[in-house]
């Protein structure tokens, strides 16, 4: 028998163990089973599930792709009127487009000649003209695009989400950063895991090679067969089991036992997620020839097989870095990537993907209207290029409940600094979230006796890009 105290204090007890588990399902389902990589509910229902983040490296200009400027064109030579705008290097005069722009789609969207492909799908796209960083430097404005903080180790965008939402493959990473040629700036900062446990890190793939063996380190065991390798896993884990036991489990510990169990997993479909000889040849025609074509093919076929965020960079160096020659080299570079990108949007819509696969289009920041002066290590000497910007640069979305044929904010006359409904690199952040089904506020980790988050104490949800 209980006194009416003991029953009270019991019941009480068990009532808010009841209101836990809605209030932190994750806790009853992938935590509870050893799995933190099973699939989790956001706060509320969307219909994406993915995310394609198309990573410009080095700052491609607005000014040349997706912002047009009619002031710019005709006041070239000019000095800019508002001189307090500081860049990173010396500048000189207005510095003309060198690219005509057209009106595509039903909604009539500008987009620049070098984007042909790309402008076939404005009406899917919502473009931000208004966005702006916080410094003109690649490494800080790398980690708070990546990361949403441009000094402290922080988890990256893609870590939060595998964190929040698991992953709907268990034999294949939840989240991939296919980089040709290496590694980026920051290196594998980019993709960390931060202070989160170390399974959501995504895993790098280096797809300047095409053999399995090349793109994934280790996926194949020519020793030891299958049946083998369970067996010499199966002891391991009992090892590693019994260490972590003994070491309070150890969060680097348990990460590294999930990654065995998931490099087992992964020996067999990763072989063929990443093998686009296997898709029929009118679709490799659609993507074109080349590494990004390549790489923007393999990312819609992992999250057609339910990896939840892929990253796909232009490249290991900064590419889009450029601080001379800008007519040649954006030329170039967007003709490595156009074909892949306007089908990659094509290619998801007529599969039926595109709804629950967010796409992310940018850089860490933009570049200047100014031309850049000679100076010594920054350019050859030539006035033909534009140093960093961060006042003001473009990046668009398109799926994944996005409002497509859209164009949120504007840079002043010239494209140099946001002017007109401004969005910070956190309010981007914040609007990815609820496009996946999250209150940025809500979705936190406790650490260090606090809780964070992607925003930490930022970010505002730019709601008129929601469909």
């Amino acid at each position: 028998m209980f006194s009416r105290r003991e029953l009270l204090t019991r019941s009480g007890l068990g009532i808010g163990g009841l209101a836990l588990s809605q209030l932190a399902p994750e806790l009853t389902s992938a935590a509870s089973s050893g799995n933190p990589l099973l699939p989790k509910e956001p706060h509320f229902p969307v219909k994406a599930k993915h995310v394609i983040h198309l990573f410009m490296n080095g700052g491609p200009s607005q000014v040349d792709t997706f912002d047009p400027k009619p002031e710019l064109q005709k006041r070239a030579g000019e000095k800019l009127p508002d001189g307090n705008l500081k860049t990173e290097r010396p500048t000189g005069a207005l510095f003309a487009s060198p690219y005509k722009f057209s009106k595509h789609g039903e909604s009539g969207l500008e987009v620049s000649e070098i984007f042909p492909n790309v402008a076939e799908c404005v009406d899917e796209m919502a473009i931000v003209r208004s966005m702006h960083a916080d410094v003109p430097n690649h490494e800080p404005s790398l980690l708070l695009m990546n990361c949403g903080d441009a000094r402290l180790i922080r988890p990256s965008v893609g870590s939060w989400l595998t964190y929040g939402l698991g992953t709907e493959n268990q034999n294949l990473p939840a989240f991939v950063a296919m980089c040709p040629g290496g590694y980026p700036i920051q290196e594998s900062q980019n993709w960390q895991a931060g202070f989160l446990p170390g399974i959501y890190q995504g895993t790098h793939i280096d797809t300047q090679h095409t053999r399995i063996e090349k793109l994934i380190e280790n996926i194949k065991n020519d020793r030891v067969g299958r049946i083998e390798q369970r067996q010499q896993l199966d002891l391991l884990s009992k090892l590693n089991q019994r260490h972590l036991e003994e070491r309070q489990n150890e969060a680097k510990l348990e990460s590294r036992i999930q990654s065995f169990e998931l490099a087992y997993r992964m020996q067999m479909e990763a072989s063929d997620a990443f093998d686009v000889t296997r898709e029929p040849q009118h679709i490799l025609d659609m993507y074109g020839e080349g590494t990004q074509a390549r790489q923007i093919l393999i990312a819609r076929r992992l999250v057609e097989r339910g990896v939840r965020y892929v990253q796909v960079w232009h490249g290991a160096g900064q590419p889009w870095d450029s601080h001379d020659d800008i007519e040649v080299s954006h030329r170039r570079l967007a003709k490595q990537c156009d074909q892949a990108i306007g089908a990659l949007i094509k290619d998801l819509k007529q599969r039926g993907l595109l709804d629950e696969t967010l796409i992310l289009w940018g850089g860490e920041f933009g570049r200047t209207p100014v031309v850049e002066m000679p100076k010594k290590g920054s350019n050859q000497g030539k006035i033909n290029g534009r140093d960093h910007n961060h006042w003001g640069f473009t990046v668009w979305m398109a799926g994944g409940g996005v409002k497509g044929g859209h164009v949120h904010g504007a840079t002043d006359d010239f494209g140099f600094k946001a002017v007109e409904d401004r969005v910070h690199v956190h309010d981007l952040h914040a609007t990815m979230l609820k496009l996946m089904g999250f209150d940025h506020e809500k979705l936190t980790y406790r650490y260090a006796g606090r809780d964070f988050r992607l925003t930490d104490v930022h970010g505002v949800v730019v709601d008129d890009l929601i469909a």
